[in-house]
């Protein structure tokens, strides 16, 4: 089974787990809009690295996994929105490559983790502890949204019960 773990947005990550091992984790491909030069999700560069991960694959051992985000308190309407759209455009290439979806909010998997009311960090620490062979992977502060799609993909490959 690979399980694509994603956290969204454009700081995020897409973790490869097949059978519970990390084969690889990347960020979030993302692309230059507009006059202002803001990022925004590659859609096109996303498939493409599902695609060469997954060609001789069967779609039924494939799962997409993406957090579940909404709007948050205090963030502002634009970003908000940027966020939208890329859960999206994640949601769109999903369906477009037929491939099945899943969704777990941030509460549920960081709960399964002990990662309630810790700092964004922590998840980075718990990923390394689960993965020591993916730490080098992990060395730097930025690095914890890869940790988050790792945990992502993890949480769905230790408690999803297989449909008989």
């Amino acid at each position: 089974m690979l399980i694509i773990g994603i956290d969204p947005g454009i700081s995020g990550s897409i973790c490869f787990l097949q059978d519970g091992k990390i084969l690889d984790v990347i960020e979030m491909p993302t692309m230059i809009e507009g006059k202002k030069n803001k990022k925004q999700v590659n859609g096109s560069q996303i498939y493409n690295e599902i695609c060469k991960r997954i060609n001789k694959i069967e779609k039924q051992e494939i799962r997409i996994v993406i957090e579940q985000v909404s709007a948050m308190p205090g963030q502002g309407v634009t970003s908000m929105f940027n966020f939208g759209q890329s859960f999206g455009i994640l949601k769109g290439i999903s369906s477009a490559m037929q491939l099945p979806m899943y969704f777990v909010r941030p509460a549920k998997w960081k709960k399964y983790f002990n990662l309630i009311n810790s700092e964004k960090d922590a998840s980075r620490t718990r990923a390394i502890e689960i993965f020591p062979y993916f730490s080098s992977q992990l060395s730097k502060k930025k690095d914890s949204n890869k940790a988050d799609a790792i945990l992502i993909a993890s949480f769905h490959h230790e408690t999803y019960k297989k449909e008989d």
